[in-house]
């Protein structure tokens, strides 16, 4: 069923392409939901990985197995140009002069809830991990990808997916309880604890 999916979305059939949105978009939201802890964005982030894949279907593989891997392998890289671009924007941001504004006690009400305080330390703490192991760590653990599966998507061996997780997991338990012990409103630059 696979190689012939395969055949039929390679030659541009959009109906065999709707049943590959339909199987398999809710494993590139879920992956991109743990990666940017935010569900609108992740909306976003499917939208820009199926354009991608249809865009780019003829370079699909004839033969494989399922064809998650090789969506969230796409969805990783929509998440690195748009984390690329994010970083663009507020170097431009930076470069406006500043005008008086009115904080935002939003989110200090947001910070004083339990949840959401755990929830924006794993966040804070996936972001300080390397890129390299941050994306073995989401598509292993988080979409659930096999070691094999996760190296297909990211073009790795498989050897280097188990190092990185194992890397990830580490440094993920030790960065999680920093951030929670941080005091409140304290800024954490990407790559502050490596």
């Amino acid at each position: 069923m696979t190689a012939q999916l395969r055949r039929r979305i390679r030659a541009g059939d959009t109906d065999a392409f709707g049943e590959l949105f339909d199987a398999h978009a809710d494993a590139v939201h879920r992956h991109a939901v743990w990666s940017e802890g935010d569900p609108v964005l992740a909306e976003d982030v499917v939208s820009l990985t199926f354009l991608e894949a249809w865009r780019i279907r003829e370079s699909l593989q004839p033969d494989g197995e399922s064809l998650r891997p090789w969506l969230l392998g796409i969805a990783t890289n929509v998440l690195r140009n748009r984390r690329r671009a994010a970083r663009r924007h507020r170097a431009a941001l930076r470069r406006l002069p500043v005008r008086d504004t009115v904080p935002d006690f939003a989110d200090d009400v947001v910070g004083r809830m339990h949840d959401a305080d755990q929830l924006a330390a794993a966040v804070a703490a996936l972001r300080a991990l390397r890129r390299a192991d941050r994306e073995v760590f989401l598509l292993c653990v988080w979409s659930q990808l096999d070691y094999a599966a996760a190296a297909e998507a990211l073009g790795v061996p498989v050897g280097t997916v188990r190092s990185r997780l194992s890397r990830a997991r580490t440094r993920l338990r030790a960065l999680a309880q920093q951030e929670l012990d941080r005091p409140r409103g304290t800024p954490v630059e990407q790559g502050e604890y490596r």
